[in-house]
């Protein structure tokens, strides 16, 4: 069972998504707006917060920004516009996946299902205490932590899930269909747009190191060093 956060501002929406959920045995639990939304979660803890990003009060990016700062939650964001800016702007904030209204309730609750036993199953005991250095790059999987020149980078949740596939397989040409498979999971539901966004978002956290991320036309990414 997981502890669910729905956060938005039509009744409907919550209304559907909670249909499903409760259905499926999970806790829900609903606030109106980004306000609300910061509130709620100060006083409870979520396996995951599914957030609309067009809201009153508060939109959803500024509430996550603000979640984000005490709470470890996972957030998928919902919202009626698909630009490539407006997910970039989410991943940056460190969203884990983002929905474009309308949408199947069937496959939001599946990709609830995938986020949260994602974030459940991430522990030590998948990352062997192991560091990687080239030149002025440090990669640390067991604290997962990346620096640049003795500098800490930030980067969201998933880049940081997609970096480390890379350096750990480093040299090896990795098609799309298996980056997609192991880092997102079997049953991700997204599309190839997701890869490039994230692909994008890691060569501008990475600087000078972002031309070791080489593109295979045609295939998919490698990590050279």
């Amino acid at each position: 069972m997981y502890k669910i956060l729905i956060v938005d501002d039509e009744a409907g929406i919550r209304n559907i998504i909670k249909k499903y959920a409760v259905f499926e045995g999970h806790e829900v639990e609903e606030a109106a707006d980004g306000m609300e939304a910061i509130q709620v979660c100060r006083e409870k803890e979520f396996d995951i917060i599914v957030m609309d990003v067009m809201m009153p009060e508060l939109d959803g990016f500024s509430a996550c920004k603000e979640i984000k700062k005490f709470s470890k939650a996972p957030v998928l964001m919902l919202s009626a516009r698909g630009e490539e800016y407006d997910k970039i702007h989410g991943f940056e904030l460190g969203i884990d996946d983002y929905v474009v209204k309308p949408f199947s309730p069937k496959e939001l609750m599946m990709r609830i299902n995938v986020i949260v036993k994602r974030s459940r199953g991430t522990s030590d005991t998948e990352n062997k205490k192991e560091i990687f250095t080239f030149k002025g790059l440090t990669v640390d999987f067991t604290g997962r932590l990346v620096y640049i020149d003795n500098e800490k980078i930030d980067m969201s949740p998933k880049e940081y899930d997609l970096f480390f596939y890379l350096v750990k397989n480093r040299g090896i040409a990795l098609t799309r269909e298996r980056l997609i498979t192991d880092v997102w999971g079997y049953d991700f539901f997204g599309d190839d747009r997701t890869l490039d966004t994230h692909i994008k978002l890691l060569r501008k956290s990475l600087g000078d190191y972002s031309k070791n991320i080489v593109t295979l036309r045609g295939v998919g990414y490698r990590f050279e060093t």
